[in-house]
């Protein structure tokens, strides 16, 4: 579905990712890891075209991304950025409804299944009942979850996560992790989500990329990337890493 192959993206004169290369398959989750100022987020702007490479390509499903019409783009890929401006004296609903727009709709002009979509979007992430509650009037988490039943709604094969679990507490972190991996499972979809929680990563991602100093770390599964050695060597950090006993899946411990 996605396909970057070697991309450098530069700001003036400086290289801030270099020899970026992976592919996005339908149905995968790809966990995008690395410490502060790695390049994470511009890495993900560059996937859905709003943040030009100085070289290298990005091809979405088979055709050039820059070849998109923003529109196009909007219909097959879904965005949830680090920072977002979500206190807009809207209701949640149509803040959900107007990532329908690509679709062909606008605000008034919603489809019976524009409105379903939208709705079932926000039961998924545990928002029932907050259709008519105002946007600038929820939580900081509140409002997280209301920016990913925006993304789901979109119906798009693609979503790009950039920290979506910032403001959440630990059972909606869980939540958001686990409405994400069903979507890939059941219906073909895939994403790329940059996360700080080495253990969600672990536990939820089928692939894991680890990014230090604008290039590529390690690559690979999750047990091959989290090691106590890349991470001491990326996060300058510590760690005692076995597995979860519940799962299998690996775990880390810091050691402070």
């Amino acid at each position: 579905m996605l396909r970057v192959r070697d991309i450098t993206i530069k700001y003036g004169p400086c290289a801030v990712l270099a020899g970026i290369s992976f592919d996005l398959a339908a149905g995968q989750i790809i966990a995008l890891l690395g410490p502060n100022g790695a390049g994470k987020s511009t890495l993900m702007r560059s996937l859905n075209g709003t943040m030009p490479t100085a070289s290298g390509s990005i091809e979405l499903d088979g055709r050039p991304v820059s070849a998109y019409s923003r529109r196009e783009i909007s219909r097959r890929i879904a965005v949830v950025a680090q920072e977002n401006e979500t206190k807009f004296p809207v209701t949640v609903l149509e803040f959900v409804l107007a990532g329908r727009f690509s679709r062909g709709t606008a605000f008034g002009w919603e489809t019976e299944h524009d409105i379903s979509a939208a709705e079932r979007a926000l039961a998924e992430c545990d928002l029932n009942g907050f259709g008519r509650r105002m946007m600038n009037e929820l939580s900081g988490g509140e409002r997280q979850r209301v920016v990913l039943a925006r993304a789901l709604a979109t119906e798009a094969k693609i979503l790009l996560l950039d920290e979506p679990t910032a403001n959440l507490d630990l059972s909606h972190q869980a939540l958001m992790f686990r409405l994400v991996q069903e979507r890939c499972r059941s219906a073909g979809n895939s994403a790329v989500i940059v996360t700080h929680d080495l253990n969600l990563a672990a536990e939820f991602a089928d692939a894991a990329i680890m990014l230090h100093r604008g290039r590529v770390f390690a690559s690979g599964t999750p047990e091959e990337v989290l090691t106590g050695d890349n991470i001491a060597e990326v996060f300058g950090v510590r760690t005692l890493i076995d597995n979860n006993p519940a799962t299998g899946n690996v775990r880390i411990t810091p050691v402070f």
